[in-house]
């Protein structure tokens, strides 16, 4: 009678049974079915595949500029048109990623290593190290990203003989200045969050020095909201970028990038408005892209999306 009853259940195809998975392995698992996740991926490559290597779509000088054809709309030699300097547009709109995405990675990667470690050390130690750090940081908060960045940069201007990676440098710097009190604070909230964790009891009852606890439990278990929001927040260093340099306190020449394009072009943007297109969909793109991309990461790292 038992064995009549008996029922058999075969695993579906693709399940993995007996396996435990990791909160990465879930959000791996979870973005692969996401859209939006690979259409970012693919248009990020691009843009990053355009500042490493922009010979590959373009062979045109980007600084030679032919006074005989300004203001050219978009023909078969010059696919964007040329700009009221006669530069190409096209090459100048490749080459442009190249400053624009490294600005942007630069100062993501900055901003969390310096946010994360005042946010671990504030929210792992508490008390007056806590209160300080606390206090310096609602400081900087105060100030917007936008304002700190044009005060900055227009007290220290580039010089006409200023190299290029030292302007792009100094605006990462700043960016970078003002951009970190938002990843500390996300940090700290994560450390107090995974602090009174059994296993970071038991690490700290076993005599683990706070470097081990905090390498081996707090930073792997604090980690990835500060990641998700420095991957969207890569998008909008990217804007802030662009804005100093639409100011002419960003970028500067011989530098080039989007905000460059987009600045020089409003001299003529009425009567040739091809110009100014181009460089502002490709910043669009990139800061979409970026923007896309993290909220694809937040929902795969969070449980209560799916």
């Amino acid at each position: 009678m038992t064995d009549s009853l008996a029922v058999s259940v075969q695993p579906a195809a693709g399940d993995d049974v007996g396996e435990a998975r990791s909160l990465a392995q879930d959000a791996w698992r979870s973005l692969r079915k996401n859209k939006m996740f690979w259409i970012s991926v693919v248009l990020i490559a691009l843009f990053v595949l355009m500042a490493v290597w922009p010979s590959l779509f373009t062979k045109t000088d980007p600084t030679f500029g032919d006074i005989n054809n300004v203001r050219q709309t978009p023909n078969a030699n010059a696919w964007f048109g040329t700009d009221t300097q006669g530069y190409d547009i096209f090459a100048r709109t490749i080459y442009g990623a190249r400053a624009s995405i490294i600005v942007g990675i630069l100062t993501s990667l900055a901003t969390l290593l310096v946010g994360g470690a005042i946010g671990i050390i504030a929210g792992f130690y508490g008390g007056w190290i806590d209160a300080l750090v606390s206090r310096i940081t609602d400081i900087f908060f105060a100030i917007p990203l936008l304002l700190g960045g044009i005060l900055f940069m227009a007290s220290f201007p580039n010089k006409a003989d200023t190299p290029y990676f030292l302007i792009v440098g100094k605006v990462v710097l700043t960016l970078t200045i003002f951009g970190w009190p938002s990843i500390a604070r996300l940090m700290r909230s994560s450390v107090l969050q995974v602090k009174p964790n059994e296993y970071v009891l038991a690490a700290r009852a076993l005599g683990a020095s706070p470097w081990r606890i905090i390498r081996s439990h707090i930073l792997p278990n604090a980690l990835a909201p500060a990641i998700v929001v420095s991957t969207i927040n890569l998008g909008a260093f990217i804007v802030a970028e662009a804005t100093l340099s639409f100011l002419g306190i960003g970028l500067t020449p011989p530098a080039i990038s989007w905000g460059v394009a987009i600045s020089d072009a409003l001299v003529a943007v009425r009567t040739y408005p091809h110009i100014l297109l181009f460089p502002s969909l490709f910043l669009s793109l990139a800061v979409l892209a970026f923007i896309l991309l993290g909220d694809a990461v937040r929902d795969a790292f969070d449980p209560k999306s799916r």
